[in-house]
């Protein structure tokens, strides 16, 4: 789908701007006074922790209810929260002062979507005032609350109102299949689906409501073959599985929108779908949080809020999200997978190693969970295990693809990493073969045998090629140098790993590697200068006794490095 102007969330809500240093003093003051409540609310706020930022706020205000500034700031975090029936009587509050607030207005739409009030809906939406952001999201609205009062000339005139606003075709023409769709007129709605799934390049929401369609028209066969061929899309995969499994055992299949508040869950959604950019992940979670308030098993949006709480680095938020996602879902695998990552991104590893062990004896031929295995065991540096968790990844495989050489690779650093060189340089060969063009590949395979001292021809060629591929990475860079060191080309050595310095000037290793090319070449000060580095970078301890030597013994030229 195409992406929306962003839109900040901070400037809904005017500033928040707390100083980080006074965190832990606000959080003490917030016990005793209102004033510390406010500046730890507004810390809060600054973290993205949308349910503390909405209980303290709500706090403040409770001790200051006529201040303006503090309802709106209550109002719009304990809405993000998800606390949609505490956030209401806030917006109530708002449009006494304010009646055309949009934010409060949208709030109170919503809210009466949720009870069946749709006359109360459209009333809330005429209210508001109306920004070119807002009146996307309004208007379909709009639409949902008309279709929910039978008005379906309404609902159709304001998706079509949609579609002249720049950058919404494909939306527009999906919510239209929608309200078509209910309204049994088929032809109509096959129409919009198609249009919708050409539209949006075959975004998921678009596929899935076709195909359920197809498959409720009674054309099992046609909706079989639609499905099958977006088996080989990621993205889509858990979607044609779970309809196949479904076709296959003769499930009834629901209509993917089946009333006017699935469909203004859906038009959230489909909205926040496209808040896709760092700063507009707090618009994002509010709209998601509203989604799900009017649906609650809605297990996508669940998939992208967590992602969106990814992007903000709450993943203690993302997880919980995560959680709540059935095992028996189409999107439960992914999501278990998922949360145990982010327990690695939050120091957790172990917790993450346990939840995907689990998971795999209850998944045993499930690629996706070994493979998440295998990385968080190395994440953990146990190697070992890492590559017999490859090892049954791959063995669900079934023939590889291009896009599997992710899976070989990973599986070659392990086995690499255990001293099984031969099995490792194997599975870097088969990734190569599978997409030839992989700088790290290309990289960790071309600078092991320069290591090695094997292939050193083909290795600089293969090394040259990946810093041609990512001609700033100053790894790349460093292992070309190592390359000419080993060929003898000390001066090339010299030039190429003064570059690599400079694009990652602490690295231990790529400073040690300098020196030895400056012995080489006659600068001994310089060598002296850069192994100093090295050892004041905290090499590992298998390369700090081999730099301390060369400091201490000022070596002859005899003895120079990789003589």
């Amino acid at each position: 789908m195409p992406k929306l102007s962003p839109v900040v969330f901070a400037t809904a809500i005017a500033v928040l701007y707390a100083p980080q240093a006074c965190a832990t003093a606000q959080a003490e003051d917030s016990a005793r006074t209102p004033y510390g409540s406010y500046l730890a609310a507004r810390q809060a706020a600054t973290n993205h922790d949308m349910v503390d930022a909405g209980k303290l706020y709500r706090a403040t205000l409770a001790d200051d209810p006529d201040n303006i500034d503090l309802l709106n700031r209550a109002f719009l975090y304990t809405a993000a929260a998800g606390d949609v029936d505490a956030a209401e009587p806030l917006a109530l509050r708002i449009i006494k002062t304010d009646p055309q607030n949009r934010s409060a207005r949208m709030a109170l739409a919503v809210a009466a979507i949720r009870h069946g009030d749709f006359a109360a809906a459209r009333m809330h939406i005429a209210g508001s005032g109306r920004g070119p952001f807002q009146a996307l999201t309004l208007t379909l609205l709009d639409a949902w609350a008309a279709q929910g009062a039978g008005d379906i000339a309404t609902a159709l005139k304001d998706t079509d109102n949609i579609a002249a606003q720049g950058g919404t075709a494909a939306l527009a023409a999906l919510h239209k299949a929608l309200v078509l769709d209910l309204a049994d007129r088929k032809d109509e709605a096959e129409n919009a689906y198609k249009s919708a799934i050409a539209l949006s390049h075959d975004d998921p929401r678009a596929v899935d409501a076709f195909g359920r369609f197809l498959v409720r028209a009674g054309r099992s066969d046609e909706a079989k073959a639609y499905y099958q061929k977006y088996l080989a899309d990621p993205g889509l995969e858990p979607i044609a599985k779970a309809a196949l499994t479904g076709l296959d055992k003769g499930r009834k299949t629901e209509r993917m929108v089946s009333n006017a508040r699935d469909g203004a869950a859906e038009s959230l959604f489909g909205i926040a779908s496209m808040l896709a950019t760092d700063n507009t992940a707090d618009f994002a979670i509010l709209y998601l949080r509203y989604a799900l308030y009017l649906r609650p098993d809605f297990d996508l949006a669940k998939i992208i809020l967590a992602d969106r709480f990814e992007a903000l680095k709450r993943y203690e938020d993302a997880i919980a999200v995560y959680q709540s996602i059935k095992q028996d879902s189409p999107y439960g695998a992914a999501a278990a997978v998922q949360a145990a990552s982010d327990y690695s991104r939050i120091d957790q590893p172990e917790k993450a190693v346990q939840e995907l062990k689990d998971m795999a004896r209850r998944r045993p031929d499930d690629l996706d969970v070994w493979t998440a295995l295998g990385d968080a065991y190395r994440a953990t540096e146990d190697w070992a295990n890492a590559a017999s968790a490859y090892d049954k990844a791959i063995g669900a495989l079934g023939t590889p693809s291009a896009k599997d050489w992710p899976l070989y690779y990973a599986r070659g650093v392990a086995r690499e990493r255990t001293g099984n060189w031969t099995a490792a340089e194997s599975d870097l060969q088969t990734a190569l073969k599978l997409s030839p063009d992989q700088a790290s590949v290309l990289n960790y395979l071309g600078y092991t045998w320069v290591d090695h001292g094997v292939n050193l021809g083909q290795a600089l060629s293969m090394l040259e090629r990946a810093r041609t591929l990512s001609p700033f990475d100053g790894y790349i860079v460093d292992s070309v140098g190592w390359a000419y060191y080993k060929l003898g080309r000390y001066k090339d050595a010299a030039r190429t790993l003064e570059d690599a310095v400079l694009l990652v000037p602490g690295d231990p290793t790529i400073n040690d590697h300098l020196g030895d090319a400056y012995w080489k070449v006659g600068r001994k000060l310089d060598a002296h200068f850069q192994w100093s580095h090295a050892l004041a970078f905290g090499p590992d301890d298998k390369d700090k006794p081999a730099i301390e030597k060369k400091l201490q013994d000022s070596l002859s030229v005899a003895e120079a490095p990789g003589g």
